[in-house]
């Protein structure tokens, strides 16, 4: 058994997955790992069911039909790992985006030094990214910014979604609140993690675009990020937030 498990939402991932799986279990701490998948075409499930025979007690999937967005497959993995009684859940992406050898120091933050959600930051400590045009660096950046000056929260990389909570922060905030399903996702949990009170660190990483597979970024992710951020601070006056 394992005090932590890690949620990896999929979809078209057949490039990546297995590489993933193996790195993850690889590693000198031990983690679980939860696949969410989401109706792969490419036969990502198939990949991660023949790997459960390798894995049996380690490797778990949930198989949803359709693209239902990163948020809800997040949502449905944190209620697994509720219910299974992790005390530390993790996400991350599938794609290498975020070195799984992380994890690590993620756990560290959490379970030895005490906070309650460890962050995987581009940018607590200059800008560390890796295969991104300029272009997008900076729209990451101003993005982030952006939310720090709508919000007032103390966070860099407001948008990353490497991170591990522990479990008493994704049992108080209330999962079946959450507005978003893209990438606002990532910074309305941050903002209520935030605002009721809860230890944060950002530890720096090096985050390298995917070299497989294809990016799901979009403008309609963009636009939802930018306004849902003033519709979330503005909805916060109308909310107690209490441990």
């Amino acid at each position: 058994m394992s005090d932590s498990i890690v949620i990896v939402p999929t979809y078209n991932e057949i490039d990546n997955i297995e590489a993933l799986v193996r790195k993850v279990f690889s590693l000198s701490k031990k983690f679980h790992l939860l696949i969410v998948d989401d109706g792969s075409p490419d036969g990502t499930a198939q990949v991660i069911k023949q790997l459960q025979a390798e894995f049996p007690a380690e490797l778990f999937l949930i198989e949803r039909e359709g693209k239902q967005g990163l948020g809800t497959a997040y949502i449905t993995g944190f209620k697994y790992a509720i219910e299974k009684r992790y005390e530390y859940i993790f996400e991350m992406d599938a794609d290498f985006s975020h070195n799984p050898a992380d994890l690590i120091q993620l756990y560290r933050a959490c379970a030895k030094d005490g906070f309650d959600l460890a962050i995987g930051s581009r940018y607590v400590v200059g800008v560390n990214v890796v295969n991104w045009p300029m272009s997008r660096v900076l729209l990451s950046w101003c993005a982030s910014y952006y939310v720090r000056w709508i919000t007032g929260m103390k966070i860099n990389d407001t948008t990353a979604g490497f991170k591990c909570y522990r479990r008493k922060v994704l049992e108080t905030i209330g999962l079946d609140s959450i507005n978003f399903i893209g990438y606002a996702f990532q910074i309305e949990m941050k903002f209520l993690t935030w605002k009721y009170g809860f230890k944060i660190k950002e530890i720096p990483i090096i985050f390298t675009d995917r070299t497989k597979g294809e990016s799901k970024m979009s403008s309609g992710i963009f636009k939802e990020a930018v306004l849902g951020v003033i519709y979330m601070k503005v909805s916060s006056f109308f909310r107690t937030f209490q441990k």
